[in-house]
């Protein structure tokens, strides 16, 4: 799988380490097991995907991750993606929208020894403002605009990666320089599940 990253052009030695070192198939449903490490996104259920590994590892990439950041997850899914972030030294607050899958993220994360995520059931368009400010934040699912409540919540200097759009959406970078200044930066296109506002109960 690292080899493959390599190739597509994932250059960050440390996000390629902290992949290769999370087994991912402990985050997929046993009958797609056996594909684990394909470059492929794969059904979690609740219409969920747990994203494919060049995905992950570009968001990640671009978050530009340091040991002791406090990341903001919205979209935990599988819980896939909060492990990288873990595994790269961060502090994770990752936020689900639909409970069972937060449920489980949390048991999986816990199991698997993960002490430095807080998995919370929350609607992510609105953030997480009781952590807040955070040095980064991470969007998993794709939103037709930005939440002003992620940009809000960003510390001063902080980053937010989130892919925007409707049928495609397009990655954006977007950092605070100040308490009213950001800077965006548009990249590359991709394909997510929706960003959807509140929350879906069991």
């Amino acid at each position: 799988m690292v080899d493959t990253l390599r190739r597509r052009g994932i250059t960050n030695e440390a996000v390629l380490a902290a992949m290769a070192a999370i087994p991912r198939h402990f985050f997929l449903d046993k009958a797609f097991e056996e594909h684990a490490y394909d470059d492929k996104p794969f059904p979690i259920g609740n219409e969920q995907t747990i994203s494919q590994p060049f995905t992950v590892a570009y968001q990640t990439s671009l978050l530009d991750v340091h040991a002791r950041d406090r990341i903001l997850e919205i979209g935990t899914g599988s819980g896939y993606q909060a492990a990288v972030l873990a595994a790269l030294g961060a502090k994770v607050y990752t936020v689900e929208r639909h409970e069972v899958l937060s449920q489980q993220a949390k048991m999986l994360l816990d199991e698997m020894g993960f002490s430095g995520i807080r998995c919370l059931f929350r609607d992510g368009s609105k953030g997480l403002p009781e952590f807040a400010p955070y040095d980064k934040i991470l969007v998993t699912a794709g939103a037709p605009v930005v939440p002003e409540p992620l940009k809000q919540q960003l510390a001063i200097g902080g980053m937010l990666v989130i892919p925007v759009g409707e049928e495609v959406q397009y990655m954006y970078k977007i950092t605070r320089l100040s308490e009213t200044e950001y800077k965006e930066e548009v990249l590359d296109a991709f394909r997510f599940v929706p960003f959807l506002e509140g929350v879906q109960k069991k």
